[in-house]
């Protein structure tokens, strides 16, 4: 056997592209690890003090002007100083103090074959053989933190036997990127897919969100990542009902949610609402809080989607840099309809969305813009109802909402359209005259279908029950008159006159 592997690592050597000999990967040397009768190498590790800045796997976040012998250097460093002298053939337990005054831990003494570790690892063949003064002597030398040493010794056996012992998520994680600073390719391939076979939890996703960060090796933990993207979306997906589990997710899990098409809120005005309270509860620092919502979240915040009035509220928020606020606000409002501000799809909002313009005299007006698609209104029947998001017109809140009507005295449905006063709002007496129109076929231009006026004393909800004049069959069927490119495009004008 001996034999055979010199020649493998002769092999090995010859190629100089530290590529993993295929014959030694595929044995089990399990029977030698650890073992004198079968070692050429005392391997020496060097357990550290943990600094304070390298307490967790963010310690190995790499960049991409190191190489992976420098990573490797950062955490785990060779010391070229190593003892020539025999230390017999027992593994030891040390426990010493550097003359740098870093604090040793212990030394864990390791009997191993040079021949098996250059087989599975370029750093350890560069150890052994590339004219380093380690590759002379019978020791090396590794010096890591006490967090890598579980780890490490995961690595270390599975180079002998192919296999991990190590089950949990945390675990397999440290492993793999110790795999990787050390360059064993056949275990972070095996960390990937041991952890793709686990089952997906809330901690487990968020640390697999933090594996480009930690790995150089992007594309083969992307997909770890995408899962554990996918998992926190579909999990998350209503923010009202998770919002106290939401406020204890960190950054990276926040970010993930809030990026999702699939989230399901109240409003866009609803969702920038909780990003402020998840941001002031997470980092009471003014200046850090400014920082993490001007370059994390608000990008994550579709502001086309967002009513005035609450665009208004981002503009004079304190925990958003002035000019960055201003700057999208602005953009929002000249630009909303550029392709740029398409990008964002739609949520499953509660409440849909609308477009305002609003006018201040000779009386205050607005008109607002409700497009219904042709899949949600074949949803409303038989008894559904939409409601829009709340807007503004002077003093006064008011919604629309469409209707399934059923007509009992003719024994059909229609499809009907009503405004009404937010709750919120308190009543002054005024006359609110609206009329509601729809957009037809061929001309696609807006007719005018209903009219009426309300006083807000009433605090109703006034309408049309049978909008279109059409019963629901006819007006959903194949043969379309108001819906252009599937969608329903509704018009509601309202004016408030003051009571004289």
């Amino acid at each position: 056997m001996e034999s055979r592997l010199d020649d493998d690592v002769s092999d090995h050597q010859a190629t100089g592209k530290g590529a993993v000999v295929t014959a030694i990967a595929d044995y089990n040397f399990e029977f030698a690890f650890n073992c004198p009768n079968f070692s050429d190498r005392l391997l020496r590790i060097e357990v550290m003090g943990e600094p304070p800045e390298c307490n967790t796997h963010h310690k190995w976040q790499s960049d991409d002007d190191i190489t992976a012998k420098e990573s490797a250097k950062c955490t785990s460093k060779l010391l070229s100083n190593c003892e020539t002298d025999d230390e017999g053939d027992e593994a030891m337990l040390e426990e010493s103090t550097s003359s740098g005054g870093d604090l040793i831990i212990r030394v864990n003494s390791i009997h191993v074959s040079s021949a098996i570790l250059a087989a599975k690892s370029p750093f350890f063949f560069k150890l052994f053989s590339n004219g380093m003064k380690e590759s002379a002597q019978r020791h090396a030398t590794l010096r890591i933190n006490t967090s890598e040493e579980a780890a490490l010794m995961e690595l270390l056996g599975f180079m002998y036997s192919g296999k991990l012992s190590a089950t949990s998520p945390e675990l397999l994680v440290d492993v793999m990127i110790t795999a990787d600073k050390f360059e064993v390719a056949s275990c972070v391939a095996h960390c990937i897919e041991v952890l793709g076979s686990l089952p997906m939890t809330t901690e487990s996703a968020l640390l697999y969100l933090d594996l480009p960060s930690c790995v150089p090796m992007v594309s083969a933990v992307q997909p770890l990542v995408d899962v554990a993207k996918v998992y926190l979306c579909d999990k998350y997906r209503d923010i009202t009902r998770f919002q106290d589990d939401l406020m204890s997710l960190p950054l990276a899990g926040i970010e993930v949610i809030l990026s999702s098409d699939g989230l399901q809120v109240a409003s866009e005005d609803a969702l920038f609402v909780f990003v402020l309270k998840w941001v002031r509860a997470r980092y009471p620092a003014p200046e850090e809080r400014r920082r993490i919502l001007g370059t994390h979240l608000i990008r994550h915040i579709r502001l086309p989607n967002m009513s005035h009035k609450k665009l208004r509220e981002v503009l004079e928020c304190n925990d958003l840099d002035h000019e960055l606020a201003s700057k999208l606000v602005i953009e929002t409002l000249l630009c909303g309809d550029d392709s740029k501000h398409k990008r964002f799809a739609e949520r499953a909002y509660s409440y849909h969305r609308l477009r305002v313009m609003r006018f201040d005299r000779p009386h205050p007006q607005c008109v607002v813009y409700f497009d219904i698609g042709r899949e949600e209104c074949t949803k409303l029947f038989p008894s559904g109802r939409i409601y829009s998001q709340r807007f503004q017109l002077g003093a006064q809140g008011f919604y629309l909402s469409a209707h399934c009507y059923w007509n009992q005295q003719r024994l059909f449905h229609s499809f009907g359209l009503f405004v009404g006063m937010s709750k919120n709002t308190t009543p002054d007496g005024s006359m609110i005259d609206y009329e509601f129109a729809a957009r037809l076929r061929p001309s696609g231009d807006f007719f005018s279908r209903y009219r009426d006026s309300f006083t807000s004393t009433s605090r109703m909800t006034s309408g049309c029950r049978n909008l279109l004049g059409l019963p629901w069959a006819s007006f959903i069927s194949d043969d379309l008159i108001f819906f252009f490119d599937d969608t329903l495009h509704l018009r509601v004008e309202l004016t408030i006159r003051q009571p004289y």
